[in-house]
């Protein structure tokens, strides 16, 4: 779709902090995050929601957001994650995509994205 905003992120029309990409989903760090380390995980074909997108694609996300949340939890030791899903008008942006957002206790951590981005994409 010409106006969706993750359409133009997976085409690199957007630049993205992207921690994971394969030949069906696109992993890549919020800009707005809510906490250190939020993601996006974003099919590569432009699915509306939960109604609109197969099966098949639906667990290819879930399979990288379980390498995901490990990379997460190995670089930045949140102490939970949750991950949400929304449909409908409470949807942002109108392409289906999952979020990891990473909870920790006390007081959160203070990163910028593109810290955040430094220390998952750093090889150790």
């Amino acid at each position: 779709m010409e106006n969706c905003l993750f359409c133009k992120i997976v085409n690199n029309e957007i630049s993205s902090y992207t921690i994971y990409e394969d030949d069906i989903v696109k992993a890549f760090l919020d800009i707005n995050p809510t906490s250190v380390g939020h993601t996006l995980i974003v099919p590569k074909s432009h699915y509306l929601d939960l109604d609109d997108i197969p099966l098949e694609v639906l667990n290819r996300i879930m399979e990288v957001s379980k390498k995901v949340k490990i990379l997460i939890q190995e670089r930045l030791n949140p102490d939970g994650m949750t991950l949400v899903q929304n449909n409908g008008f409470v949807q942002e942006i109108k392409h289906y995509h999952l979020h990891l957002v990473p909870k920790y206790r006390g007081s959160s951590k203070k990163l910028s994205v593109s810290e955040v981005y430094d220390i998952l994409r750093s090889e150790d």
